[in-house]
């Protein structure tokens, strides 16, 4: 079967990722440097606290996976009371009240609720994408969906990188201001975007069987061996983009000394990424959707190198580093979640699968939030200009980490019925 990229239903089931993506990223990616550089929280005890919330988050994916796998399709109230409680608590994290120590307890709070709701949305929203071929799980059906998710995701980031990081260079005084605005358009979309997928989606094609008990159903996803061998590059690949996605700000303030060009950077790497997109789908589709991953973690890699080299001033540089690794995006967006979706079958339990597969992004987040208090016991201080720790934590172990996950990689079984099956390709090996 192949691909139909216009398919209307597809597209109403992608367009739930473009508020997904435009809350997402100013949590991960804005809300540190607005903490530490508007509300002068100490970089050590921020860190600490995005590490709590983080780590909270990571823990509670596979019982929210097991809730929804117990409700099937039968979700739609959940949906939208989960986008309301996001989207209320992602406007509060913009707007502290006075003082250092309630700002930071005011974070902690806030920042659990939009990771409750964010999680719950996002994995019933994978869970989702994974069902719509039932028990076949070809990568060439599921694909098409895939596709629309994070092609809309990425257009939802492109916002995100231009609008949040506008308003982080203007006055201070109008942080908190802009970004209520900024919160209250994403609020609509999401909503939107919900109303959207409730009425237009493919139906979820609720898989045959009954759903197990959280225990049996961790038994499941540990016996199913393809499925536990693509965990450890998953893991390491998503620490080699969550570290310098923690750090990106604070390296383009200091390190290139170019703050008023942030929007701008995060913009043409994530452009890159969405160009980008269509040409990792085909090169899935035609090679193997496990081969087409290594090669765009090659890709990101030899790009992402030479960063370590930059210094005040180099933004021409810089911005070629931001497309070439955003091209490199497209394949750590689109590719793992397919490989992840062809190993879970006809099991009836893949909101437990997909609550694993987000818990160790969300690992990756809590771990990299540890950057910042290592940071700082480092001698790094933001708004200190360049530093040798910065330059070493946000471009020297990304590439390691990378590095790491291709290799893992290379063992990896794909399971594609469209395609041959070879040795050379990774993909025999049952």
């Amino acid at each position: 079967m192949n691909v139909r990229p216009l398919n209307p239903s597809y597209m109403a089931y992608g367009l739930l990722g473009l508020p997904l993506a435009m809350a997402a990223l100013p949590v991960y990616v804005h809300i540190p440097a607005f903490y530490a550089l508007h509300m002068d929280i100490d970089l050590a005890q921020l860190g600490w606290v995005l590490f709590a919330a983080r780590l909270f988050d990571t823990v509670q994916d596979p019982l929210l996976g097991l809730m929804i796998d117990r409700r099937g399709g039968r979700l739609n109230g959940y949906l939208l009371a989960a986008a309301a409680v996001f989207a209320l608590a992602f406007a509060a994290l913009w707007m502290p009240p006075g003082g250092a120590n309630i700002a930071v307890a005011w974070l902690g709070i806030a920042l659990v609720f939009v990771y409750c709701a964010h999680s719950f949305l996002s994995i019933a929203y994978f869970a989702w994408g994974a069902s719509l071929d039932g028990a076949a799980a070809r990568a060439q059906i599921l694909l098409g969906p895939a596709a629309w998710r994070e092609a809309a995701g990425l257009i939802g980031i492109l916002l995100a990188s231009a609008i949040p990081a506008a308003v982080m260079s203007g006055a201070p005084d109008q942080v908190s201001h802009r970004m209520a605005w900024y919160s209250a358009g994403f609020g609509m979309l999401l909503m939107i975007a919900m109303i959207v997928l409730l009425s237009g989606a493919p139906a979820w094609s609720r898989a045959s069987g009954k759903v197990p008990r959280l225990a049996p159903a961790l038994r499941e996803v540990i016996a199913n061996r393809r499925f536990t061998r693509l965990l450890f590059p998953y893991l390491f690949s998503a620490l080699s983009v969550s570290l310098p996605a923690t750090l990106v700000l604070f390296f383009i303030r200091d390190q290139l000394q170019a703050p008023a060009w942030g929007a701008r950077f995060l913009i043409a790497y994530f452009a890159a990424a969405l160009c980008c997109l269509p040409l990792w789908i085909r090169l899935a589709s035609r090679y193997g959707t496990a081969k087409a991953w290594r090669l765009g973690m090659v890709l990101a890699i030899a790009a992402f190198g030479g960063t370590a080299f930059l210094g005040p001033g180099d933004t021409l540089p810089f911005f070629a580093v931001c497309l070439a690794a955003g091209a490199a995006l497209g394949a750590d967006l689109a590719l793992p979640p397919v490989l992840i979706a062809q190993t879970l079958g006809g099991s009836a339990g893949k909101g437990v699968y997909l609550g694993i597969y987000t818990l160790l992004g969300k690992l990756s987040l809590a771990i990299t939030g540890l950057s910042l208090p290592l940071l700082a016991t480092l001698g790094y201080r933001p708004g200190s200009g360049t530093s040798m720790q910065l330059v070493a934590m946000y471009a020297g172990l990304p590439c390691l980490l990378k590095l790491i996950a291709v290799l893992s990689l290379r063992r990896i079984c794909e399971d594609q019925s469209d395609l041959p099956c070879t040795v050379a390709d990774g993909m025999c090996r049952k």
